[in-house]
């Protein structure tokens, strides 16, 4: 395994955030593979943007209308972006052979049994579980969910960005998310998906089958595609964690 680790320059413990890449870079290996958030989906130019906001048009792909970036841009003015230590393992492709709800396993164990730890001992993260999100994008948003719902103890939040989760799965995670919740009462939920996401459905369907099982479904604008990730993408994960991480509401 390859993680590549963002750290901010501080001596302030911070939340962790574990942010899983999509399809597109599982197939590149693991060293490059690894390295997608910052290089494929430029994470660290939201992260800049972030801490010099306003988020502008140019900043989101040129998504949307500016309604969810006028949003986002109020909440920064009230709470500015503290920062967070980022985590960006190689996502093994875990929808081969037979894209089982049981494929991520060994990836959660890997997580949670190995690169926690590690990331407690030798960078400046608040150790604690409600600090600790996990998150993705596509492939990595099916990763996030998968190994959070498995290891609920360990986090204080689970958030996906257009998960790749198929209609047959909904009941089978509407389970699960509520046997993690039994262990986790505190634990967050996010489902986010977009305009042009071809999973949309999906995950409306699953927010509507959770019914009273706390939880956030957000629609924005925008495709299935690496300006998606570069845009809309990075910034409301990386807000979305930097606030709910530290027990504040989401943005």
């Amino acid at each position: 395994m390859v993680v590549v680790v963002a750290i901010p320059a501080t001596r302030e413990p911070l939340p962790l955030l574990i942010a899983m890449h999509g399809l597109g870079e599982s197939l590149k290996g693991p060293t490059a593979g690894a390295k997608g958030w910052l290089e494929d989906y430029h994470l660290d130019d939201a992260i800049a943007r972030l801490a010099a906001p306003p988020i502008t048009s140019r900043d989101y792909q040129g998504l949307g209308d500016g309604r969810r970036r006028a949003e986002l841009n109020a909440s920064l003015e009230k709470t500015p972006y503290r920062g967070l230590v980022i985590a960006m393992p190689y996502t093994p492709n875990i929808l081969l052979p037979d894209r089982s709800l049981d494929g991520a396993e060994a990836l959660g164990r890997f997580l949670v049994e190995t690169l926690l730890p590690r990331l407690r001992a030798e960078t400046p993260v608040i150790p604690r579980a409600e600090a600790t999100g996990i998150d993705g994008v596509s492939l990595g948003g099916r990763a996030a969910l998968l190994v959070g719902l498995a290891h609920p103890e360990s986090f204080g939040a689970i958030g996906t960005l257009q998960a790749a989760i198929d209609p047959p799965e909904v009941t089978p995670l509407v389970g699960r998310i509520a046997e993690a919740r039994t262990k986790n009462p505190e634990l967050r939920l996010r489902l986010l998906t977009s305009s042009g996401d071809f999973y949309r459905g999906t995950l409306a369907a699953l927010s509507r089958a959770l019914k009273d099982q706390p939880h956030e479904l957000r629609i924005v604008e925008g495709p299935h595609d690496y300006i998606f990730n570069r845009g809309p993408g990075a910034y409301e994960m990386l807000l979305f964690h930097d606030r709910v991480l530290r027990g504040e509401p989401a943005p």
